[in-house]
């Protein structure tokens, strides 16, 4: 396999001498028999120029730019740090982001906090660790976070998230810039105006920008564009009332390549038209530039990681379907299963040999549902061999769950020929730790 034209794989992705496939110089057989498997393995090489691509393809077209990484897609303090040495900052959704994010040594002032139902508790965590920005999602947090403010009398800094009404065209179950969703205050209604002007009086929230979000992947650009005028025109229209624009956010939801014939446009491409956009709707409305924040997420890690898996029971049904089982499945990447998700595979330590059968690469958990890969080429596997499922970064070991009480995989972080363990495996007792028997 020539990996030149194959955009799913890191960008280290080599074949060796062996056949094997190769992974920021490491022989991922070699991965597997030190780490075992399920494995996942991510390419800091990938990661480091994926985050210096996302930073200058935006500033050079627009210098007030702010990137944020979008924690929820896979954050670990190893990664964390990297990341932040790439000049992002992180926008988290929980306590827990926030406590991983924070423990890392990043300062809670490169952080901001979204979500659409915070906990008291965990609004108290943000303003204790002093986060830069927190995103108000509806009134009742309004409410209340001018009030957690008040006690401990400081002023937060804060955007709103709005809903502009618009459909970015992606699975249902992660398009969020719609009327009906359960993220942000939408503007068709009314809502988003009244919490803005309630926002601007709250005494202890200051009011510095808007921001949306339309969902992910998102592989058209056009969204962009007609939500970010939506936007821009709706704060022009409360600039008298005393919004002052001073940041916009359009979030991220930048797409990448799970399958090699359906691969996103360019970072660079989604730069030209927010920024182009951006720079046209202000100038026309008259709004003097904000700081732009950017939060891609899944284009930062997505493709820097892969899945390792050996190869166990395979059963043949003639004329029907084979199923290959691996020793993972929806417990270390639900995704297949919850959203239909496609992803390519390779039998990694057989690279140079030719498919020669179509096969579904079945998971280990008790559902009939637990499906990786559905109908893909490949050699004739056998017992013990490994295969790899690439862009496997983001939301797969984010996502990852105990089901059927199996422990959640090791990672790997690997580059010019060493690895790093930077989350071991779990073990069975760490599986009982929470468990109280009396």
């Amino acid at each position: 396999m020539s990996f030149e034209s194959i955009d799913v794989f890191p960008v280290t992705a080599r074949v060796n001498g062996a056949g094997h496939l190769s992974l920021g110089g490491c022989d991922v057989v070699d991965l597997a028999s030190q780490f075992g498997t399920p494995l996942y393995v991510f390419d800091e090489n990938t990661l480091r120029l994926t985050c210096r691509e996302f930073v200058g393809e935006f500033t050079v077209r627009y210098p007030d730019t702010k990137t944020l990484y979008a924690s929820k897609a896979y954050i670990n303090p190893a990664l964390a740090r990297l990341i932040h040495e790439e000049g992002l900052g992180f926008d988290v959704v929980s306590g827990g982001e926030l406590a991983v994010v924070t423990a890392s040594g990043i300062p809670g002032g490169d952080v901001y906090f979204h979500g659409n139902n915070k906990a008291p508790q965990e609004l108290e965590m943000a303003l204790d660790v002093g986060v830069g920005r927190i995103v108000i999602d509806n009134t009742y947090e309004l409410g209340l976070l001018d009030q957690l403010a008040r006690a401990r009398g400081v002023s937060q800094d804060v955007l709103l998230r709005v809903s502009p009404g618009v459909d970015p065209h992606t699975h249902a179950h992660t398009t969020t810039g719609i009327l009906d969703s359960k993220f942000g205050l939408a503007v068709d209604t009314g809502e988003a105006e009244r919490a803005v002007l309630d926002a601007i009086a709250a005494p202890n929230l200051n009011v510095v920008g808007l921001h949306f979000h339309l969902g992910s992947p998102i592989f058209e650009l056009e969204p962009y564009s007609i939500a970010i005028d939506a936007v821009l025109t709706f704060a022009r229209r409360l600039a008298p009332k005393g919004l002052e624009l001073r940041e916009f956010s359009p979030g991220g939801g930048f797409a990448i390549g799970y399958m090699r014939d359906r691969l996103p446009p360019a970072i660079g491409a989604y730069a030209d038209v927010i920024t182009s956009t951006l720079k046209q709707r202000t100038a026309d409305l008259g709004i003097e530039d904000p700081t732009l924040v950017i939060e891609p997420g899944r284009s930062v890690v997505g493709r820097a990681g892969v899945a390792l898996y050996t190869v166990g029971a395979i059963k043949d049904i003639p004329s029907v379907r084979k199923y290959v089982s691996l020793d993972g499945g929806m417990g270390d990447n639900i995704r297949p299963a919850l959203y239909d998700s496609q992803y390519e595979a390779a039998a990694a330590n057989r690279m140079l040999e030719p498919a020669a059968e179509t096969v579904t690469l079945a998971g280990k958990y008790c559902e009939s549902g637990d499906v990786l890969v559905r109908d893909v080429d490949l050699p004739r596997l056998s017992q013990g061999d490994l295969v790899a499922i690439p862009a496997a970064g983001a939301y797969a070991p984010a996502m990852a769950s105990n089901y059927n009480l199996n422990p959640r995989p090791a990672v790997v972080l690997v580059k010019d020929g060493e690895a790093r363990l930077i989350r071991r495996r779990e073990t069975y007792q760490d599986l009982v730790l929470a468990d109280v028997l009396e």
